[in-house]
């Protein structure tokens, strides 16, 4: 069965999954970016191998996202993926269901900071383009598949609509059901890590141990995770679209801090746009 770590782009999702990996996986609990495989990213291309005939057709794969996933679950395990995907139904054809899922890891982040992460990460222009990025309800990630890209297996067509539409979807989905705010983890670590730990411990009924638990945060700060990039690279990263070089994936964390980085019109318009949303998370 799967446990989905579903987010917006850009919103602390692979922070979680590295915490989740060394706590999981790793003997010494340490954070290691080449081991972030064992909580794979779905949906990838390989999930489709002799599902699908036009895999850049939108229309095969979601007649085959349950389908899929109903693969991936024959070995009677349980397993976390990351997704970006929305929890939406595409003609009909929902993206996952109680069947083949057994709970949700929601991380949510405030899209005044989202949009700096966006400009950055996408080589948006400006912040004009960023917006419009954020704003899109018809917004997809993924592109055809190209031999000589490293990344080739994990750009497939990803449906993440608008900021708004994404959050409100996968509130939606009720079965073992856990909200992570990005701002909270920044701000209490051990007490939101430890909430995610109880939460596990609840659904797989496995107790986790303290020291454990502790050695994992302590590990997965966002400055380890940082250096760790640095000095090892990280396959995930991708390249600026204008010069070519790899980007620093962890590259602001706790210093993106919309106060400093967006101008008052900027501001209302994000306030405006997804006020009862924000409003709902205590964003405003």
């Amino acid at each position: 069965m799967i446990i989905w770590l579903a987010s917006y782009p850009k919103s602390g999702n692979t922070w979680v999954r590295s915490f989740l990996n060394s706590l999981l996986f790793n003997k010494n609990n340490e954070a290691n970016l080449e081991e972030l495989s064992k909580i794979d990213q779905y949906p990838k291309r390989s999930h489709f191998i002799n599902l699908v005939t036009e895999i850049d057709n939108i229309q095969e794969l979601s007649l085959n996202w349950i389908k899929s996933q109903q693969i991936l679950n024959q070995d009677n395990k349980i397993k976390f993926l990351k997704t970006h995907h929305a929890f939406c139904n595409y003609k009909n054809s929902y993206f996952t269901n109680n069947d083949v899922s057994l709970g949700v890891v929601h991380i949510v982040r405030d899209p005044r900071n989202v949009i700096s992460s966006i400009l950055y990460h996408f080589s948006k222009k400006n912040y004009k383009e960023a917006k419009e990025f954020l704003f899109d309800e018809n917004k997809a990630l993924g592109k055809k598949f190209d031999i000589n890209d490293p990344n080739a297996n994990r750009n497939i067509f990803t449906i993440i609509s608008s900021w708004k539409n994404h959050y409100n979807s996968w509130k939606q989905f009720k079965k073992n059901y856990l909200l992570v705010k990005y701002e909270d983890l920044i701000q209490d670590p051990y007490k939101e890590f430890n909430k995610l730990s109880d939460y596990l411990s609840k659904i797989v009924n496995t107790n986790f141990d303290s020291n454990k638990i502790n050695s994992a945060i302590k590990s997965n700060s966002f400055e380890n995770l940082r250096k760790l990039e640095t000095k090892n690279g990280f396959a995930e990263a991708i390249k600026d679209k204008q010069t070519g070089e790899k980007k620093q994936f962890f590259n602001l964390g706790p210093d993106n801090d919309w106060n400093k980085l967006l101008d008052n019109d900027l501001k209302e318009s994000i306030e405006k746009e997804f006020k009862n949303e924000m409003s709902e998370l205590g964003y405003i």
